[in-house]
C-alpha cells in the first residue's frame, strides 16, 4: 500500500474524528434543548396556532421552527402533519425552513467550524429565506396544486385524534416530563447519527485527498480576492447542485462547508451550500410520498429559487457592511489542533455523560427501538455510515499496524 496514501487516509481519519470532537457538545447542547422544548410544546398545540398564511400565522410557524428539531426528515414529518391538519402551505414551510436554518445547536456548530459571521448569515438567510419563500409563493398561487397535494398528504397520513394537551408547568417539574425528554434526546441522536457520520467524513476525507485546485475548478471564481458577479452567482447555484445528490443533512453538512470555505469559495457560495439541506435528493423523495411528484418539485424549484437569491443578497449585503469573511485568512481543516485542554474536554465529558445517563434511562424505562427498514434512501445512508465507521477505524490503525 503506498506510504502516501496511507498517510492521507490517516490524516483524513483523525480530521474526521477531530472535527467531531470539536463539535459533540454543541449537538449535545442543542439537542437537550430541542428534546425539552419538543416535550413542552407539543406538535397538537403547534396544530391549534397555525392557520392559513398571514403574518401572524407565519411569525408563528417561523417560531416553532426555530425551538424544534434540526433533523431535516423530522422536520419534513412535523411539517407533513401541520399542512394536513389545516395548516397553510406558507407557514408550514415557514417551519420548515426555520427548523433547519434558524435551530440553536444549527448557529452553534457553525460558530465552531465557520466564524460569526457565518452564524449571522445563517440566521438573517433563515428569516430572508422565510420572506422569499411567502413571496414566490404569492406571486405564483398554486392553489390547486396545494389542494391536492393535501388531499394526498392525508391520504399518507394516518387520521388520529388530537390528544388533550398537557400542563407544561406540571410536565417540566415532573419525573415523567424529564423522562419524556431523555427519550426524546436518544431518538433525536438515532436521526441524525447517519447523516452525521457520513458528513463528517466524507468532510474529512475531502480535506485530505482532493486538492485545492479542483475547488477552484469546480466553484468558479474560488480563492479570487474580488469575484465578479456571475462568478458569485455562479458558485451559489453550484453549491445546492453538489449538495442535490448527498445524502448528508442540515447537520452533517457543516464540517464540508468549513472545508469549502478554507479551499476559497466564496461567502455566497459557502451560504447557497449551507442552505441546500432541503433540495437534497432524500428530501425530494420524501416530499414526493407526502404530496405528489408535482407538489415536490414544485417545492423544490422555489427553495431553489430562493437559496440563490439569498445567498447573493447576503453575500453583496455583508460586502456593503465590510463584514464579509476572507476566505484567505481561513485555516486549512486538516491544520487545526483538535485534542488539548481546554473548554471543550470539560464540555465534552459533561455531555458524555448526559447522554450516557439519558441513554441508560431510555433503556430501563422503554427499551430500544429496533431499527426499521424506513426509506431506500434511509438504508443507503445506513450502509455508508456504516461504511464510514471502518473507513474510520481502518485510517486510525493502519498506521499503527504497519509500524
Amino acid at each position: 500500500m503506498s506510504g502516501d496514501f496511507v498517510n492521507l487516509w490517516h490524516e483524513a481519519a483523525r480530521t474526521t474524528v477531530g472535527l467531531f470532537w470539536m463539535a459533540f457538545w454543541a449537538f449535545g447542547l442543542g439537542y437537550l434543548i430541542s428534546s425539552m422544548i419538543q416535550v413542552f410544546i407539543t406538535r397538537e398545540r403547534m396544530q391549534k396556532s397555525m392557520g392559513e398564511a398571514g403574518p401572524k400565522s407565519v411569525a408563528i410557524g417561523t417560531f416553532f421552527g426555530f425551538v424544534s428539531s434540526s433533523c431535516s426528515f423530522a422536520a419534513l414529518a412535523t411539517t407533513r402533519s401541520l399542512f394536513t391538519k389545516g395548516a397553510g402551505i406558507v407557514p408550514a414551510l415557514a417551519f420548515l425552513l426555520a427548523s433547519t436554518n434558524l435551530v440553536v445547536e444549527l448557529g452553534i456548530v457553525i460558530a465552531i467550524f465557520l466564524g460569526w459571521q457565518f452564524v449571522i448569515g445563517e440566521y438573517l438567510g433563515g428569516i430572508l429565506l422565510i420572506l422569499l419563500m411567502w413571496l414566490v409563493v404569492r406571486f405564483t398561487r398554486p392553489q390547486n396544486l396545494i389542494e391536492k397535494a393535501r388531499e394526498h398528504a392525508r391520504e399518507q397520513e394516518a387520521d388520529d385524534e388530537t390528544e388533550e394537551l398537557p400542563d407544561w408547568k406540571q410536565l417540566i417539574r415532573s419525573r415523567e416530563g424529564w423522562r419524556k425528554v431523555s427519550n426524546r434526546y436518544v431518538v433525536e441522536w438515532r436521526m441524525v447519527w447517519k447523516d452525521v457520520t457520513v458528513g463528517f467524513t466524507v468532510a474529512g476525507a475531502i480535506a485530505a485527498f482532493v486538492p485545492k485546485a479542483f475547488f477552484q475548478m469546480l466553484f468558479i471564481g474560488s480563492g479570487s480576492e474580488n469575484p465578479a458577479f456571475w462568478e458569485i452567482l455562479a458558485q451559489t447555484i453550484v453549491g445546492p447542485i453538489a449538495a442535490f445528490f448527498t445524502f448528508i443533512g442540515s447537520m452533517g453538512n457543516i464540517p464540508l462547508a468549513a472545508v469549502l470555505f478554507s479551499n476559497g469559495v466564496s461567502f455566497a457560495g459557502v451560504m447557497a451550500f449551507i442552505f441546500s439541506d432541503l433540495v437534497v435528493l432524500p428530501v425530494l423523495r420524501i416530499q414526493a410520498q407526502y404530496y405528489g411528484w408535482k407538489m415536490a418539485l414544485y417545492i423544490l424549484g422555489v427553495f431553489l429559487v430562493i437559496l440563490v437569491a439569498c445567498a447573493v443578497i447576503l453575500h453583496f449585503g455583508f460586502s456593503f457592511a465590510g463584514l464579509l469573511p476572507d476566505s484567505a485568512s481561513a485555516n486549512s481543516v486538516t491544520d487545526r489542533e483538535f485534542f488539548k485542554v481546554d473548554y471543550t474536554l470539560f464540555l465534552n465529558a459533561g455531555f458524555l455523560t448526559m447522554s450516557g445517563a439519558f441513554l441508560v434511562w431510555k433503556w430501563r424505562t422503554a427499551g430500544f427501538m429496533t431499527s426499521d427498514k424506513g426509506t431506500l434512501s434511509d438504508r443507503i445512508l445506513r450502509l455508508f455510515a456504516w461504511a464510514a465507521f471502518l473507513w474510520l477505524a481502518g485510517g486510525l490503525l493502519v498506521p499503527i499496524v504497519l509500524g
